[in-house]
């Protein structure tokens, strides 16, 4: 989809083994980082055919749940300072949540601090929802979303 790769070479990582789950002794409704990472670690990087998870664009440690506020905090770490599908990849992982969890969560969704030259200004168009809906009405942006999401490439 883009004319030139901006990181053309990535360091890419081995998948990580999932972890069988056995129930959850704080009841049905509970949730954890481990499963909203197991959601969303095999979304596709919009610029390569690997994974966030296989990039180190996420971890299960840059996910905060805090059930008594309903919060859910994401930090994700572009591959590089000056990626401009960092605003992309925020889309996606909103996408994602959105499908997977109750709507009384509250989503977040960050880059890691001092990890984009752009920082400020991403992180406040991800969390707009003003914002993020016109991103998401653009067909061409919601297709590239789609396909970071639906990819059975990886």
């Amino acid at each position: 989809m883009t004319l030139g790769l901006i990181n053309a070479n990535p360091v890419v990582h081995a998948k990580k083994e999932r972890v069988a789950r056995s129930e959850d002794p704080h009841g049905e409704d509970a949730v954890d980082p481990l499963e909203i990472y197991d959601f969303v670690r095999d979304i596709r990087d919009p610029e390569h055919p690997y994974s966030l998870e296989q990039l180190s664009v996420l971890s299960e440690e840059s996910i905060t749940v805090d059930e008594k506020l309903g919060r859910i905090l994401i930090t994700f770490t572009p591959t590089i300072q000056h990626c401009s599908m960092a605003a992309v990849i925020g889309l996606c992982l909103r996408v994602k949540l959105k499908e997977c969890f109750p709507p009384h969560f509250k989503v977040d969704i960050k880059v890691a601090p001092g990890s984009h030259a752009d920082e400020e200004s991403v992180n406040k168009q991800l969390n707009d929802k003003e914002r993020v809906a016109a991103a998401l009405e653009n067909p061409n942006l919601r297709q590239l979303v789609d396909e970071c999401l639906y990819s059975n490439e990886l």
